[in-house]
């Protein structure tokens, strides 16, 4: 399938970075890029069985290479498709934010679903064994956090978006096969877009939409994190155990 870009000059209001999200996420799902099945075989000398994620140990390990990468991505997205139902699901949902902010949740909401259902299905169709070598469906708990406050819900939607734009930018390297580093550069800039989001409900009309906190001001390019740093961030939501231990 050929992909087609169309670029029109809008308006730089949150109006329109909020329809820009919506097309964004939505062109995701019809990229038809499908994952090929593959094992990391270069490694399979010096790690055996370890390329294809599954059970090692009575614990669920999320392999290394591009499959490990893969299933890692899976898991994240996994959490934020998680969250963003919960988000849009609270009972104050309607009234605690904006007719815009429930615009642009409901879209950051869509958005991570096709990520995870994406991830899902195509894992499912590339791994020689899915029964044993995809990665369950996790299991979540967010604390204390309030669903129903809308400083609490957009304080930790920016964290996670921030983390996801970082761990995609770290886990960049490790891909080997160029698909599939093309499928994580389109799914990375669609989060940095959302981070961005975020980030002017929180702040409007400031500079926090990319900020020195996230951007390296001597180089203009966003975090980047390695899995190991990633995810035990991510363990602060999911209760599910799993390991990664062949992913740096």
């Amino acid at each position: 399938m050929k992909n087609e870009v169309k670029i029109q000059e809008v308006d730089p209001s949150l109006n329109s970075r909020r329809s820009f999200l919506k097309l964004s996420g939505l062109t995701l799902a019809t990229t038809g890029l499908i994952l090929a099945g593959c094992s990391d075989n270069d490694n399979d000398n010096d790690m055996p069985d370890t390329s294809l994620p599954g059970v090692r140990n009575g614990v669920f390990d999320l392999g290394s290479g591009d499959f490990g990468v893969l299933t890692y991505a899976y898991a994240l997205e996994q959490l934020e498709a998680d969250f963003y139902t919960k988000v849009v699901n609270a009972s104050s949902f309607n009234t605690v934010f904006s007719s815009l902010e429930r615009q642009v949740l409901t879209d950051l909401y869509h958005h991570e679903v096709v990520h995870r259902d994406f991830f899902k299905a195509a894992l499912n169709g590339a791994l020689p064994d899915p029964s044993s070598q995809l990665l369950p469906t996790l299991a979540f708990n967010y604390g204390s956090l309030n669903f129903n406050s809308r400083t609490e819900v957009l304080a930790t939607a920016k964290a996670l978006e921030d983390t996801g734009v970082a761990a995609y930018n770290g886990a960049g390297k490790l891909i080997k096969t160029a698909d599939y580093l093309l499928l994580a550069g389109k799914i990375v800039s669609v989060e940095a877009r959302h981070a961005s989001a975020i980030r002017s409900l929180i702040n409007p009309n400031s500079k926090d939409f990319a900020g020195d906190d996230i951007v390296n001001m001597s180089t203009g390019l966003d975090d980047a994190k390695d899995p190991s740093k990633i995810l035990p961030i991510a363990a602060n939501f999911i209760t599910t155990k799993f390991t990664a231990k062949y992913l740096p």
